[in-house]
């Protein structure tokens, strides 16, 4: 399948039948957990403002890192376990930056100047951006960049946004990574993740909602059935607010515990009522606080 996929796709965490959110339905001490975990995403997420200067003029959501085109056999697997890793070497010195600055564009017509970084730089926070251990891998070569521009989700819309375009060496298959300096867009370090770094609530997908109002919907993978039905779940919301940004908690109100359910998801909503109108802050997910996509209305 051709066209720009991304690296990481993130993974709805589905709350069906009676298992309900991580925690069952979060009550109780639970509860208080998932505040606690809000507030810490809330400190990791200021922090990153202020590493980008103070304000939200750009925020990526999702991989920063893309990809053009499907690996081809027969090393396919290699190829896909070294980007991984960020197992990639660059075989030719990289072009210089010819320009100091670029433009992010979002669909609305709104712009921002940013500044831009190297294809040096952009290589090497794509390797940094790796993980896991690949040895035995063959690391990628690249063989030449060029600056072009990616469409990205933003916390304000998707957005055209300046990128390196890596081309490699026995492959068709081609990487970018977004041009924009650290020092211009709003990137959260998360927590680290894994059996022994367990991080409960369920994670929303999306948000809409409006700078001026309170109301802010949220979409999630849940139960495809309501609470009134067997295996089914209603489901109910709060926010944990900071200047910068909002953490929303789904919790699950399941029709009963302990039922045997089958394993299907439903896209669902919920509504939240803030503390003060959105304005331009951004909607975290409760699990690893990263920014996630928001359609503002109006």
């Amino acid at each position: 399948m051709g066209g720009r996929r991304w690296l990481v796709w993130v993974t709805a965490v589905a709350v069906l039948g009676g298992c309900g959110a991580t925690g069952s339905d979060a009550g109780g001490d639970d509860l208080d957990r998932l505040r606690q975990q809000a507030r810490d995403a809330l400190t990791r997420y200021d922090q990153a403002v202020l590493d980008a200067g103070g304000a939200q003029a750009f925020v990526p959501v999702g991989e920063l890192t893309g990809q053009l085109g499907d690996w081809e056999q027969p090393n396919g697997d290699n190829n896909k376990q070294a980007l991984l890793t960020g197992r990639i070497e660059a075989a030719t010195a990289l072009p210089a930056l010819g320009q100091p600055t670029g433009k992010v564009v979002w669909e609305n017509g709104r712009t921002q100047p940013v500044p831009l970084t190297s294809a040096e730089e952009a290589l090497a926070q794509l390797r940094a951006a790796g993980a896991g251990d690949c040895s035995g891998c063959v690391p990628l070569e690249v063989t030449a960049a060029r600056l072009t521009t990616v469409r990205i989700s933003t916390t304000r819309g998707p957005a055209a946004v300046p990128a390196w375009e890596f081309t490699l060496k026995g492959t068709a298959v081609r990487l970018t990574r977004i041009a924009v300096a650290r020092s211009a867009a709003v990137v959260v370090t998360p927590p680290a993740w894994g059996p022994e770094y367990p991080h409960g609530g369920l994670a929303i997908e999306s948000a809409t909602g409006s700078t001026t109002s309170r109301r802010l919907t949220v979409a999630f993978t849940g139960s495809p059935a309501p609470g009134s039905q067997p295996c089914g779940v209603d489901y109910s919301a709060e926010a944990v607010e900071s200047a910068n940004a909002v953490v929303v908690i789904v919790i699950a109100h399941p029709h009963a515990d302990g039922e045997a359910c089958g394993d299907i998801g439903a896209r669902r909503i919920v509504t939240v009522e803030l503390v003060r109108p959105l304005g331009e802050r951004a909607v975290l997910e409760v699990q690893q606080g990263l920014p996630v996509a928001l359609t503002i209305n109006g």
